[in-house]
């Protein structure tokens, strides 16, 4: 069973995520810029404050705040629209990010600058530019621009740095230096001896639930599969591909219910995210679609 990660309302971490085995899942401009919208609309939808990103062609960097409580909930939408949009692109089913995101709780002042230095510094250390700001996949050049983003607090970023020199002289230094990251059983961690302490202190949710949730595990707090691994699932139990299912039949029809079950349940989509996304449920409103979903349930519980 994976571990609970620790994160609460207002948590720091230092996010990353890989296309699997290695895969260039952002290769070329369209793809990384389509990234970036669907970075500035799931974080503004799920109130995800980004303090710098990075996206290179292999995995994607973000330093944020856990500001609304909803991070795990956050990356797993982000990943599922790029994951759907690379899939149309390149065709072909299976994993597209490397399964479970990386994540490094971080705590504030120094040690949150250190994490941000680091990740603009990832194009340098890879070789592809002399200098962060070189590099336009990146937030480096955000900073201190005098323009709002749709994406970054790039004024909360230049109030800790202080100035535009100040920042730019972090970033030519250090820079093959790693991230003194601590590897606790709780998960990785940055910051002092006694910053763990205190994470777990504020990370109660689990350990004191609330008495209607007692015994239950939080919808917000549960794991779900990226969507792309939820299809790959789906269709090597049934051995059928869902573009080729056949509505007429009633084989096809109870195949659409089950499909349904498995992207809310293992997927954790909304009915309003299901209808956007997969041609199979165009024809369906959505209280057709919580019937469907009801009326599944009862029948596999039953066989």
């Amino acid at each position: 069973m994976r571990r609970a990660r620790i994160t609460f309302p207002g948590a720091l971490h230092h996010v990353m995520n890989r296309g699997h085995d290695g895969t260039e899942i952002f290769y070329g401009n369209q793809n990384k810029a389509h990234f970036l919208d669907y970075l500035a609309e799931t974080s503004k939808k799920m109130k995800i404050r980004i303090f710098a990103y990075c996206i290179m062609d292999t995995h994607y960097h973000l330093v944020l705040e856990n500001s609304s409580g909803k991070m795990s909930e956050f990356l797993k939408q982000l990943n599922g629209l790029y994951g759907m949009y690379y899939r149309k692109i390149v065709g072909g089913r299976g994993y597209v990010f490397q399964g479970r995101f990386k994540s490094t709780l971080i705590e504030e002042d120094a040690y949150l600058l250190q994490s941000i230095v680091y990740l603009l510094q990832n194009p340098v250390r890879a070789g592809i530019v002399q200098h962060a700001a070189d590099y336009i996949w990146s937030s480096t050049r955000l900073y201190y621009s005098n323009e709002s983003d749709a994406i970054v607090d790039t004024e909360f970023v230049d109030e800790i740095f202080g100035t535009k020199k100040q920042l730019m002289a972090a970033l030519r230094t250090n820079v093959n230096n790693d991230l003194p990251i601590k590897t606790t059983k709780y998960g990785d961690i940055l910051g002092t001896e006694g910053f763990l302490d205190s994470a777990l202190e504020k990370y109660d949710r689990r350990t004191k639930p609330s008495e209607q949730s007692q015994g239950m595990q939080r919808m917000d707090d549960r794991y779900f599969e990226p969507v792309e691994k939820v299809i790959q699932e789906f269709e090597n139990i049934k051995g059928i591909k869902i573009e080729v299912i056949d509505l007429s039949s009633l084989k096809g029809k109870r195949l659409r219910g089950e499909l349904l079950v498995f992207l809310k349940d293992r997927g954790g989509l909304t009915y309003k995210e299901i209808s956007r996304d997969f041609d199979i449920f165009l024809d369906l409103r959505f209280s057709s679609l919580r019937e469907l979903y009801r009326s599944t349930k009862k029948r596999m519980r039953e066989l």
